[in-house]
């Protein structure tokens, strides 16, 4: 489109009131066409300016939310904020010092009882034949024994028979005991138990005897002779300081044979009754010396 020479240009921006006049304007018709090309620059200068406007407003509205959110943590009042959190300088740090250590307790070992009937050092309670053997009566699985007759002597050898006074004498024993169990069927058993110094004296000595180291029997109390030309049964123990010896016969008389069971039982009884009358002796003098 072209204007008259000397006539103002159309102004696109500005209402048809305001707009100068060109020659007859009753001859004149719109240019159509140049008003819509005013209009659709118009469109996008709006355009441009909401996209503009709209990228500074979320800007600005970031920056406020942002703004708000510092400003709350910032805030003493705020209700997931710990209550009296201590300053940085009075939380304590890991420290790098050793931890404090303890030493371990433990109990004491249990004494022994082996130990108080190994050594006269040790062994000092009251000894005797009564005293070793207290009971009157005894029932060993299910079989009974009387109690008969007690000696003691600290002349070994006049207590014991064939070779056991040397085997005794020779080891230092400083005395002998002996007593008398019997039971049905007219058996009879004499326990004779000798005392040495030592553990080790006690065991020379077992070592020494034979089969012709026997105890002397022990009547009396009800009980008749027995074992003094019969041929009978014997056994040799020793525990601690003490070697112990069994000698086991009819009191009628008779010869032991393999045969006659009831003597071999009795004279295993009254042994296996010395051994554990022995340890208890010892079991008596570690429980008293622990409680001391």
């Amino acid at each position: 489109m072209s204007y008259g020479q000397g006539e103002p240009p159309w102004d696109p921006w500005k209402p048809g009131s305001q707009q100068p006049q060109w020659g007859n304007q009753t001859d004149q018709t719109p240019d159509w066409a140049a008003l819509a090309e005013a209009s659709e620059s118009r469109n996008k200068r709006r355009r441009l300016l909401l996209i503009v406007g709209g990228a500074f407003a979320t800007v600005a509205i970031g920056a406020a939310v942002a703004m708000a959110v510092v400003s709350a943590n910032d805030g003493t009042e705020a209700s997931n904020k710990p209550a009296n959190l201590p300053a940085t300088a009075d939380i304590p740090s890991s420290s790098t010092a050793p931890a404090p250590s303890f030493d371990p307790t433990t109990a004491p070992p249990p004494l022994d009882p082996k130990d108080f009937i190994s050594s006269a050092k040790k062994d000092t309670a009251p000894l005797s034949p009564d005293i070793l053997f207290p009971s009157t009566e005894l029932t060993i699985g299910g079989r009974a024994y009387q109690k008969g007759a007690t000696a003691s002597t600290t002349n070994c050898a006049s207590a014991v028979q064939g070779t056991l006074p040397q085997a005794l004498t020779s080891n230092g024993c400083t005395r002998v005991m002996r007593v008398t169990y019997s039971g049905k069927g007219g058996v009879a058993v004499t326990v004779g138990v000798a005392v040495f110094d030592t553990e080790a004296k006690a065991s020379k000595a077992k070592t020494a005897a034979d089969n012709k180291s026997i105890i002397t029997s022990l009547p009396g109390q009800g009980v008749a002779a027995f074992c003094r030309t019969a041929v009978c049964r014997s056994t040799t123990n020793a525990y601690g300081r003490y070697a112990y010896f069994t000698l086991a016969g009819f009191t009628n008389g008779k010869d032991v044979t393999e045969k006659d069971s009831a003597v071999f039982t009795t004279g295993d009884d009254l042994a296996e009754y010395t051994f554990r009358q022995i340890r208890q002796r010892g079991e008596a003098q570690a429980s008293a010396a622990a409680n001391k």
